[in-house]
């Protein structure tokens, strides 16, 4: 059972398709997609199933307000996304599920507990992918 923890600035800031027009909007269609993870059986990055219990997002700046999908859980980080991120990590490190955090920031990746797992934005953006593909388009 896993636990996914999104640095979401940095997942959105990892595919040039204009999110910096509209970081909100950009971040709420990831949300979306997202959404959909919680409950699915990944290929984690090592190629292992990750079954996927929880995704817990943290968003940060202009997008700190946008609405939480049903099946995720938001941090709004009231200043600094890596200091949400770590602390809401060091938090989840305690539980019982194992926890995958997803970015590509490598100062955060150094605050992070020790022996935590972590995968790049791109992993997760194409298993996120993958999902939307086999429930078809959102009605």
């Amino acid at each position: 059972m896993t636990t996914l923890l999104v640095d979401v600035a940095n997942a959105v800031g990892s595919r040039p398709d204009g999110w910096w027009r509209d970081r909100a909007g950009a971040t709420s269609r990831l949300l979306q997609q997202l959404a959909a993870l919680p409950g699915r059986q990944l290929a984690g990055p090592d190629g292992e199933p990750v079954p996927v219990t929880a995704l817990v997002a943290v968003v940060e700046g202009q997008a700190r307000d946008v609405a939480a999908p049903a099946g995720l859980r938001l941090v709004r980080a009231p200043g600094s996304g890596d200091d949400a991120l770590a602390e809401t990590a060091t938090d989840l490190a305690d539980g019982d599920d194992d926890l995958l955090v997803v970015t590509a920031d490598r100062g955060l990746r150094d605050r992070l507990p020790a022996l935590t797992r972590v995968a790049g934005p791109g992993w997760l953006l194409a298993a996120a992918d993958r999902a939307a593909e086999e429930t078809g388009p959102a009605t």
